[in-house]
C-alpha cells in the first residue's frame, strides 16, 4: 500500500502564521479514516481530522509553535508521510525581512506586535435606495428596512454582514461575510450563501506609516472621493455571495508598495479565510492607482499566492516606473517654474512645457509632483514623532518619512563609497535611489519635430540637474544607485510582468482630467506583457468616456466579466497549463471594447481609441528624450553623441560641443536594457532564517 500524501490547504507550509493551518491528507487506495494516525510535533491531532472526500480528510491543525514542525500522517501498517510547517508569529513577518520601526500599536494591544482579539459587527443594505452604502445593524435591535440579496449561486437571504476586525502582520485586516446572526458558521459547515469566493479590495495614494491602519474596501479609496449613489464593489461581491477580505498594507497610501509586506499581509489574511471561514475557490482583487499597483506587483512577485484575477483602474504597472516619471516632471518643474534661471534668449512657452513633459499640458506634471511624488520622497515628515523624525542638521540618524528607506529590505542602503555628509553623520547608509537621469536628452523629441530651439534644448538640459539624498535639487545629474536599481527589478519594484500569464486582468480606464493618471499606463502593463508572453491574452481593455475610470457602471461590470471567466477556468479540468486556460476559457464577450459615449461602443479598445479631446493616451519625458514606450527603464546605458540625431536642421559644432560638454559621459542608448535590468525574480525571501536582513532578497526554496 502506498503511503498517504499530505498538502497545506491555508498556505504554503513554509509560511504558516499564527500557529495553525489546514492540512489535507489523501489516503491510498484501500485505506481507511481509521488506519491513520496524524501527530504534529510528536503530538496527535487526528481528531481533528474529518472525511471531506472519498479517501480525503482535512483537519485545522492549531497550537504549531513559531518555527519548524513536524508534522507525519502514519498508516496502521506503517507507512508515513512527513511535511515540515514553518510557522510564523501572528504579528508577522513572514518573508518581508526586519520590520520597520518605531511602530506605535493602537489602544487594546497585547503585545509590541500589535496583537489583539477580533472584533465583530454587523452592517445591513438598506431598502432605501439614497443608503448605497451599507448601515450598521443591531441583531438585537434589527431594522425594518434590510433588503434582500439573491446570490449567485441561488440563495435568498437578508443581506446583513458581518464584520471582522483584527490584527496580523502588525497591522489591520478585515472581512465581511453576509451572515445570518442565528445560525452557527464553521470552517467546515459554512453558512450557504457563501459562494467560496474572495473578493480583495485595494487602496491608493502613496505613504509611509508608522503606525496600523485600515483596511480599504470602496473602490477609489485614496484615489477620487466617493461619489453620490454610487455602489462600491464590495457590496455588489457582497450581495453576490462572496466573501470580502482586506489588509492595511495593501492600501500604498498607507504602505507604498512595500511588495514584500504587502504580499504577506494578504498571505496570512487569505489563510485566516481559509482556516475559519472555508475553501475558497479562486481570488479577485481590485483597485484604482495604488490599487492597481498593489494587485500586479503581489500578482507578478508572488504568483499564485493571492489573486486569480485583477480588476484594475486607474492603472499603474507599479510605483517605480511612475516614480521615475514623477521624477522628471519633479526636476523639470525645478528649471520651467524659475525664469530667472533660463539663460539669454530663452523663453518657453507652456506648450513647449508640455511637449518636453509628454504631456498635453503641464497640468499633470504638476498635479503628480505635488499630489504624490513631493511628499514620498521628502525624508523630512511627521511619520513618527518629532523627537524621532530625521532631521539633516539636528538628527541625521532619526527615522526618515519617505517611501523609499522604507522600502530599504528591498533596495538595500547606498555603499559607503557614496556616502553624503548627511549619512557620516548618521553612521549608517540611507536607502539606495532607484533612478538616474544621468544621460537623458530631454525635449530631444520636441526638438526634433521643431517644437523648441536648439537653444531651449541646450539650456533644459545643461540646468535639469537632479536630486540628493534628502531630495533637494542639485546641479548634478542624479546617478542613481546601481545596486537599488538593479534590486528594485529582481524584487518585481517595477513590474516587468514576465509571472503575471496566471492571471486574468480586466482594465477599465477613461481619460485623465490632469490627475496624473494617463491612459498610457494602462498600456505600459500590456505591451510588457506582449513583450515577455508574445501575447496579451489575459487582459482585457476597457476605455470610456468617464475619467479615470471608464464607465461608473464598469466595477461592477468588471466584477461579473471576471467572476464568469475564473469560473470558466476553475471547471476547466483539462491538462493545459493555467496560461492557456486563462486564454481559451475567456468568455466571448468578454473582450477589449472602447466607448466614445455612455453606452455607444465604437470599436476596439486598441491604438484607435483615441477620440479627440477625450482619451490622452500622453507620453513622458523619456519618451520624449528616445525612450521606449514601455517606461521601464530606470536608468539608461550611454553612448557617444550623434550629429545625425537632432533633427533635419541638426546641432552646429558649437552647439554639439556644448551639448558634449552638458553630458560628458554620453548620452541614453535606448536601444539597450537598462542598467541592471533583468527579469523579476518570483517568491523572494528578504530575511534568515534567523530573522537577520537579506537586502535584495533572495528566492526561497520550494517547501518540501
Amino acid at each position: 500500500m502506498r503511503p498517504p500524501s499530505l498538502r497545506v490547504v491555508s498556505s504554503r507550509p513554509d509560511l504558516v502564521s499564527a500557529g495553525e493551518a489546514v492540512v489535507r491528507v489523501v489516503l491510498p487506495r484501500g485505506a481507511r479514516k481509521g488506519d491513520l494516525t496524524v501527530t504534529v510535533g510528536g503530538r496527535k491531532v487526528t481528531r481533528a481530522f474529518r472525511v471531506v472526500g472519498r479517501g480525503v480528510l482535512e483537519g485545522l491543525v492549531v497550537g504549531l509553535r513559531v518555527g519548524p514542525t513536524k508534522l507525519r500522517a502514519v498508516l496502521r501498517h506503517g507507512r508515513a508521510a512527513t511535511l515540515t510547517l514553518v510557522d510564523r508569529p501572528n504579528g508577522g513577518p513572514l518573508f518581508a525581512g526586519p520590520q520597520i520601526q518605531p511602530w506605535s500599536c493602537e489602544s487594546g494591544a497585547v503585545d509590541a506586535q500589535c496583537d489583539q482579539p477580533p472584533r465583530f459587527s454587523y452592517l445591513y443594505h438598506s431598502t432605501d435606495p439614497s443608503k448605497p452604502e451599507l448601515s450598521p445593524y443591531d441583531p438585537s435591535s434589527p431594522p425594518s428596512d434590510v433588503a434582500m440579496t439573491m446570490t449567485d449561486q441561488g440563495v435568498s437571504v437578508p443581506f446583513i454582514v458581518r464584520v471582522e476586525t483584527g490584527y496580523e502582520d502588525r497591522d489591520t485586516y478585515t472581512i465581511l461575510t453576509l451572515f445570518d446572526p442565528s445560525r452557527p458558521w464553521t470552517r467546515w459547515r459554512p453558512q450557504p450563501q457563501w459562494n467560496h469566493k474572495l473578493f480583495v479590495p485595494g487602496g491608493g495614494g502613496c505613504g509611509a506609516d508608522y503606525h496600523p491602519s485600515f483596511a480599504p474596501l470602496v473602490d477609489f479609496a485614496g484615489t477620487i472621493p466617493s461619489l453620490p449613489a454610487y455602489t462600491d464593489s464590495y457590496v455588489t461581491a457582497l450581495g453576490r455571495g462572496f466573501a470580502v477580505m482586506s489588509t492595511a498594507l495593501d492600501n500604498t497610501g498607507h504602505a507604498c508598495d512595500d511588495v514584500p509586506k504587502q504580499a504577506e499581509s494578504l498571505i496570512m489574511a487569505k489563510a485566516h479565510v481559509i482556516e475559519h471561514y472555508g475553501d475558497v475557490k479562486y481570488t479577485i482583487g481590485s483597485g484604482c492607482s495604488g490599487g492597481s499597483i498593489v494587485q500586479g506587483t503581489v500578482a507578478n512577485a508572488y504568483p499564485g499566492a493571492v489573486y486569480d484575477g485583477l480588476i484594475v483602474t486607474c492603472a499603474f504597472p507599479d510605483v517605480l516606473t511612475a516614480g521615475a516619471q514623477f521624477a522628471d516632471f519633479h526636476m523639470l518643474r525645478h528649471y520651467f517654474e524659475n525664469p530667472p534661471a533660463w539663460g539669454p534668449g530663452v523663453a518657453w512657452t507652456p506648450s513647449q512645457m508640455a511637449a518636453v513633459e509628454g504631456q498635453d499640458t503641464p497640468v499633470d506634471a504638476i498635479v503628480a509632483d505635488e499630489g504624490l511624488f513631493k511628499a514620498a520622497i521628502n525624508p523630512v515628515g511627521s511619520c513618527v514623532p518629532a523627537k524621532e523624525a530625521y532631521n539633516p542638521q539636528t538628527n541625521p540618524g532619526g527615522v526618515r518619512c519617505d517611501v523609499i528607506d522604507y522600502m530599504i529590505n528591498i533596495l538595500g542602503p547606498r555603499p559607503r563609497a557614496a556616502w553624503s555628509p548627511f549619512e557620516v553623520s548618521a553612521g549608517h547608509g540611507f536607502a539606495g535611489f532607484p533612478f538616474s537621469n544621468v544621460g537623458v536628452q530631454y525635449g530631444l523629441g520636441a526638438l526634433q519635430a521643431g517644437l523648441i530651439t536648439p537653444q531651449q534644448f541646450l539650456d533644459l538640459n545643461a540646468k535639469i540637474g537632479g536630486l540628493d539624498v534628502n531630495a533637494q535639487p542639485t546641479a548634478a545629474r542624479l546617478a542613481g544607485d546601481d545596486g537599488a536599481i538593479a534590486n528594485a527589478y529582481r524584487s518585481g519594484l517595477v513590474n516587468e510582468e514576465n509571472n503575471t500569464s496566471g492571471v486574468a486582468i480586466i482594465d477599465h480606464s477613461g481619460p485623465d482630467p490632469g490627475l496624473a493618471h494617463d491612459y498610457a499606463h494602462a498600456w505600459w502593463i500590456r505591451w510588457r506583457l506582449d513583450r515577455v508572453q508574445g501575447n496579451h491574452d489575459n487582459n482585457v481593455i476597457w476605455f470610456g468616456p468617464t475619467p479615470l475610470v471608464g464607465d461608473p457602471s464598469w466595477p461592477a461590470q468588471a466584477l461579473v466579466a471576471m467572476d464568469r471567466w475564473l469560473a470558466a477556468v476553475h471547471a476547466d479540468h483539462s491538462n493545459k497549463p493555467l496560461p492557456k486556460k486563462i486564454a481559451a476559457d475567456r468568455p466571448a464577450d468578454v473582450h477589449d471594447r472602447c466607448e466614445y459615449a455612455p453606452g455607444q461602443p465604437s470599436g476596439p479598445a486598441d491604438n484607435t481609441c483615441l477620440p479627440p479631446a477625450a482619451a490622452l493616451r500622453l507620453s513622458t519625458p523619456r519618451e520624449v528624450a528616445g525612450g521606449s514606450d514601455l517606461n521601464d527603464v530606470l536608468k539608461c546605458q550611454l553612448k557617444p553623441l550623434t550629429r545625425t540625431d537632432y533633427g533635419p536642421l541638426g546641432l552646429t559644432d558649437a552647439q554639439l560641443a556644448q551639448l558634449q560638454a552638458i553630458l560628458p559621459t554620453g548620452v541614453c542608448d535606448w536601444s539597450k536594457p537598462g542598467v541592471g535590468q533583468q527579469r523579476n525574480i518570483p517568491w523572494l525571501t528578504y530575511q534568515t532564517s534567523e530573522g537577520h536582513v537579506i537586502y535584495g532578497g533572495r528566492a526561497m526554496p520550494q517547501p518540501r
